[in-house]
């Protein structure tokens, strides 16, 4: 996913800057005054000037320091004399982000035997981490708030100890508290499905899962080839009557093929013939008018998805796993998988390029987790899946897509879903050839984003390709992908035709667009209420990462990437004329508080601040590169 943010231009109150969103006088400002603001009127999270003048003696040496104030632009005369010899300003993707180890926060970690009810320790003295649970107290990092949020919701902490709020469930001699009423209460209840169990993660590692399905469709695959090959070799032969060559015509050689692969019509019924599910016999999706939360790689994590659903989402989808990852059993790529209790119509997204991986990668996700459909990614535009063949490169592999997608619907009891660009160059379209053969091919839904792979977010969507595409693709449902950022955006696009809409960086940059475009109106929603938002996302991450140092540290990184979004949404009350359109930059403007002010910053450190409020002050070896180098906290 491209994160196409730029570094907003320097405005004066009474110049208009094309591009910018039209605010209201009154809260435009300038680049240096609104950072003046911003730093001068922070507080840190206990609400406590963070300044070293304002800090007692024994606190400076322990505190976590600023992050620097922003750095403003300067001319590239002036760069050149500050150590920027060839005068260019830091701009671009950071492609090459480095990955800070979970651990690395915690110098003494406590031994998982003592957190789980002083069980045994299965390394003895060889064991690494620490059993005195004293000394790890003493040591600890700083709890963060006064209650835990996995306590007060299930009656217990699986963190024990090692909780950053662990005063709330820790008596004085180091023993954890349990609810008993909210344990009972919570029995037998699974919030989170499709976890990848030890004992198929070994299989697949040592690869003895069975694919059945899997290897019967790809025989057939080789045995097509191979008596095409025996056609193609047999197209030129000799004529019986003079002796000289001839070429066989395409009727001889379809009537020739024909002879030669037989429809095999009597003998004992099978298991296979009765198992096989015909297309109109697998589980059915209505995917008619509903809004669609697109797969998001990094921000459309499972705590995202919960906000999106409370929000009005009805169809959610796990983020692009790759399946030669999934195939090799691993952990990281699995989790991409998993499904909150609250995601009723859920589906997940896979990648590939091959029909082997991709077929077997289907019937592995069929038979080991719980999802109401699959779908192929064949959109992504990013180099690596792109030049191995995958992505975008599918739409232009007709024979391989063709393959790919009729092996996956052999082996799924659940729809077949496709995710598409307009094509790959940008002023050459190709999905309108290649949606009529993907309804001959059984696909149950198509979704069309609006721009090629060159394009990026360069241009507005093509909604009226999106059109001309949605009435090839009928019967079967076409949503619209592409600049959805108001209700009212949303209407016009459903009067194009479509099934039903998908949602990507507009639900990154204001989540809550799914309630406005259910209720038809736009939301002027409070500094104080997108606070609570956040608060909400952070109490869900605890729960799905932990709520140990490692689990706050990765809910702040995933937080923070989601922000990199977040500070482009425009308030509607400040707005000149609404809606905001998602092409528009915001402009450097005061919010009518401090806490709207700080939440339209683009710069990481104003983000970290964020965080702070609610997941306590960074260690000092956080570091934090966004997507776009010109908002780096280090």
């Amino acid at each position: 996913m491209e994160n196409a943010m730029e570094e907003p231009v320097e405005k004066k109150t009474d110049v208009v800057v094309k591009g910018d969103a039209a605010l209201k006088t009154q809260f435009l400002t300038t680049k240096d005054k609104f950072h003046e603001f911003v730093d001068s009127g922070w507080k840190g999270p206990k609400g406590h000037k963070t300044s070293d003048n304002d800090k007692p003696e024994e606190e400076k040496e322990t505190s976590v320091e600023e992050p620097e104030i922003k750095k403003f632009k300067v001319d590239p005369e002036e760069r050149n004399k500050v150590g920027k010899p060839d005068g260019k300003r830091i701009r671009g993707q950071n492609k090459s982000r480095p990955h800070t180890k979970p651990n690395a926060f915690e110098e003494k970690r406590l031994c998982p035997s003592v957190i789980q009810d002083n069980k045994e320790c299965t390394y003895g003295d060889k064991c690494i981490f620490l059993h005195d649970a004293a000394e790890y107290m003493a040591s600890k990092l700083a709890d963060i708030g006064e209650s835990c949020y996995l306590y007060d919701t299930f009656g217990k902490c699986g963190y024990g100890l090692s909780c950053r709020y662990a005063k709330a469930h820790t008596t004085p001699d180091f023993k954890t508290m349990e609810n008993a009423e909210l344990i009972k209460a919570n029995e037998g209840r699974e919030t989170v499905r499709n976890s990848l169990k030890k004992e198929l993660q070994n299989q697949l590692r040592k690869r003895s899962v069975a694919f059945k399905k899997s290897e019967e469709y790809l025989k057939t695959l080789a045995n097509n080839k191979e008596k095409t090959q025996q056609l193609g070799n047999a197209v030129v032969s000799a004529d019986p009557t003079g002796g000289e060559q001839r070429v066989s015509t395409k009727a001889e050689t379809q009537a020739s093929q024909d002879k030669q692969l037989p429809v095999k019509t009597i003998g004992p019924l099978t298991d296979e013939d009765v198992i096989k599910l015909r297309q109109c016999e697998k589980k059915q999706v209505d995917f008619q008018d509903k809004l669609y939360l697109a797969p998001l790689t990094t921000c459309g994590n499972l705590p995202f998805r919960r906000l999106c659903k409370r929000f009005g989402a009805d169809i959610t989808c796990g983020e692009m796993a790759m399946c030669t990852n999934l195939l090799q059993g691993q952990q990281s790529e699995w989790a991409l998988l998993k499904r909150h209790e609250s995601e009723d119509v859920f589906g997940v997204q896979v990648e590939g390029c091959f029909p082997d991986t991709m077929t077997r990668c289907a019937e592995l996700i069929n038979n080991n987790a719980d999802v109401d459909f699959v779908d192929i990614n064949s959109g992504c535009p990013i180099d690596l899946v792109y030049k191995k063949g995958g992505g975008c490169g599918l739409m232009t592999r007709n024979r391989k897509f063709e393959q790919i997608i009729k092996g996956m619907n052999h082996v799924l009891d659940v729809p077949l879903t496709v995710k598409i660009r307009t094509g790959v160059q940008e002023k050459c379209n190709i999905a309108h050839k290649l949606i009529p053969e993907m309804k001959k091919w059984d696909v149950s839904m198509i979704t069309l984003h609006g721009r090629s792979r060159e394009q990026r977010y360069t241009k507005l969507a093509d909604w009226d390709y999106i059109t001309t595409c949605s009435k090839l693709a009928s019967p079967v449902p076409l949503f619209g992908n592409g600049d959805i950022l108001s209700y009212e955006d949303a209407m016009k696009a459903k009067e194009t035709g479509v099934s039903g809409i998908m949602i990507a960086r507009g639900a990154l940059i204001k989540p809550w667009i799914f309630t406005e475009i259910k209720e038809s109106r736009h939301w002027d929603i409070s500094s104080n209420e997108r606070l609570d938002v956040l608060r909400d996302f952070s109490n869900f991450g605890l729960e799905h990462w932990g709520s140990d140092t490692r689990g706050v540290e990765k809910t702040r990184t995933f937080m923070l990437e989601w922000l990199s979004f977040m500070c482009r949404y425009i308030p509607v009350g400040l707005l000149e004329r609404v809606p905001q359109k998602i092409n528009e930059r915001p402009p450097f403007y005061m919010g009518r508080n401090y806490l709207e002010s700080l939440m339209a910053s683009q710069h990481a450190g104003d983000w970290i601040r964020i965080s702070e409020m609610l997941l306590g002050p960074v260690p000092k070896n956080f570091i934090f590169l966004p997507k776009h180098k010109a908002n780096a906290y280090k």
